[in-house]
């Protein structure tokens, strides 16, 4: 602990005072007890699910969340998912049997990390290709915490995250505030839903030729990065009043949901749901469902669960 601190103390006197310091923790995931995906009889002409994984940064439960993910998803009776969990030599042909892919991924083992796993190629050719003519494409959660160098991956998703500009804001549950609720995803929801034990992604570098059309906020708040209020991750000499209004963004909304064109295919980018225990709560839930329907087809048939639904408040 001495030397993470040490280490943490000399992060903050080396990096610019508008910068977010990268602390990594001594963390392991959870375990959870889970039920398995059941298979779904193919006669139901369900609609079909990719989830493209397999390696995630330290802090995150792929697996965990690659099967609560199914599970809600097929629990619907709406979908068939199947998870695949080595990409790096996909065609065109693994995806395009698929109405929609969620990617589920993240490159590095820290997203600051200077080395990474990549797919090929040719594997990135093939998503785009598939998304550009016509295939549906949810970009979930970690998602965005790598790509920064591969601009036609992050043109595809809308942005990423970058290390030092960029911030992972403190709160594990927030507010999330829908700013169009007239789109299929969000119709009939209430104006703010909360998501618990996930991470807020803030100042993102947004990819200006995505042309985002934004569904979702969260206010990156300078009150959150009190030392009282945050752990080893926030060292307090990182976030005195003075650095934190350097920040750029500090105090501002930021783009949590939003849906883009990429050529004929439908992109629904989601920021949220860092584990199996944000999954579990309606709101998000219904953003995910609802998200991944659309972009699947264009239309939205599931309903708003109950702990998402709007409701009079006068």
């Amino acid at each position: 602990m001495k030397r993470l601190a040490a280490a943490a103390l000399a992060a903050c006197m080396t990096v610019p005072a508008a910068a977010q310091v990268i602390v990594t923790i001594d963390y392991r995931p959870p375990e959870t007890v889970q039920r398995v995906a059941i298979p779904v009889n193919p006669g139901e002409n369900r609609l079909k699910v990719l989830i493209i994984s397999g390696r995630n940064s330290y802090e995150h439960d792929w697996t965990g969340v690659n099967n609560t993910l199914r599970t809600m998803m097929q629990d619907t009776r709406r979908f068939d998912v199947r998870v695949i969990e080595d990409f790096d030599n996909g065609t065109l042909d693994t995806l395009k049997g698929y109405d929609v892919v969620l990617l589920n991924y993240s490159s590095r083992w820290n997203y600051a990390d200077p080395v990474q796993h990549v797919w090929s190629d040719a594997a990135f050719k093939a998503l785009y290709q598939y998304v550009r003519e016509g295939g549906g494409l949810v970009a979930y959660h970690s998602s965005f915490t790598w790509g920064r160098d591969i601009p036609e991956y992050k043109r595809l998703i809308g942005g990423a995250m970058e290390p030092g500009s960029s911030r992972r804001a403190p709160p594990g549950a927030f507010p999330v505030h829908l700013v169009d609720r007239n789109h299929p995803i969000t119709a009939g929801m209430r104006e703010f839903v909360w998501t618990y034990n996930d991470d807020m992604y803030t100042n993102m570098a947004m990819d200006p030729e995505a042309k985002i059309h934004v569904l979702a906020t969260a206010h990156d708040a300078a009150s959150a990065y009190d030392p009282r209020l945050t752990g080893p991750k926030y060292p307090a000499a990182a976030y005195t009043p003075e650095k934190l209004k350097a920040m750029k963004g500090i105090d501002g909304d930021h783009p949590q949901v939003w849906t883009a064109d990429y050529g004929k295919g439908r992109v629904f980018s989601i920021t949220l749901g860092h584990d199996e225990v944000s999954l579990h709560f309606q709101p998000l839930q219904t953003l995910i469902l609802r998200g991944t329907e659309w972009a699947a087809t264009g239309n939205v048939t599931l309903p708003v669960l109950e702990e998402a639904k709007d409701y009079p408040n006068k």
